[in-house]
């Protein structure tokens, strides 16, 4: 499939089949993303995937910490607040995810048990958490985005769906803890992925995107 139409067909995806990734099919899909490029080649992704008991662990004491009102403490800066028009395309994202569910606005409850599934992966097989040590700063962040996004290409070219999502990146002690990861290394975000239960109404989700006339510059 042409990226092209990899790129118009993939939506985040929010509901999986229980249905795991094979080993051999995992190790060639992280083999073909370890050549996205870098700055200056520096490579300072450390992807950690998570699957069966680890995964399940992890979601256990996410939802533990969610439990027991613990505030969101980063690794890096992901509490920037939105305005202008960035911010009513926060909100047409929101709305869009809402209305396929038929989550009605004024249910605060509702949609904040929809945002606890980013804790629970969504019920997908396998996440991954995008991690680098802290001092690599904004030049780590830009390379985690671009190999992140590599990923995500590849994945959909063997038929596996994701969803990025930066409330991975939100409670970085559980991740530290279980994973045994050490202090110096930093949790940006992370990626749920598999096999999309395309039967769920969550998946139905779609979101506009700007002109290219708002976004891009030609300078001849």
């Amino acid at each position: 499939m042409k990226i092209e139409s990899i790129l118009e067909e993939r939506a985040s995806v929010r509901a999986f089949l229980d249905k795991p990734v094979s080993k051999a099919l995992l190790t060639r899909i992280f083999e073909n993303a370890q050549l996205s490029p870098s700055n200056c080649n520096v490579q300072p992704w450390q992807a950690c995937v998570v699957s069966g008991t680890t995964k399940d662990k992890l979601k256990e004491k996410f939802i533990a910490t969610l439990m027991s009102g613990t505030k969101p403490n980063p690794d890096f800066n992901w509490l920037a607040q939105y305005s202008g028009i960035h911010r009513d395309r926060q909100f047409g994202s929101a709305n869009a995810l809402y209305s396929s569910v038929g989550i009605a606005r004024e249910d605060k409850k509702a949609r904040q048990m929809a945002m606890v599934r980013n804790w629970q992966f969504f019920d997908a097989p396998h996440a991954v958490f995008f991690t680098m040590d802290r001092y690599l700063d904004i030049m780590g962040a830009v390379d985690l985005g671009i190999y992140a996004q590599t990923l995500s290409l590849v994945l959909a070219e063997n038929g596996l769906s994701n969803c990025m999502q930066g409330a991975l990146g939100q409670f970085p002690d559980p991740v530290r803890e279980v994973l045994n990861l050490p202090e110096e290394r930093g949790i940006l975000f992370g990626m749920s992925f598999g096999y999309a239960d395309d039967s769920a109404a969550v998946n139905k989700t779609r979101t506009d995107r700007a002109s290219i006339e708002d976004a891009v510059s030609f300078f001849d």
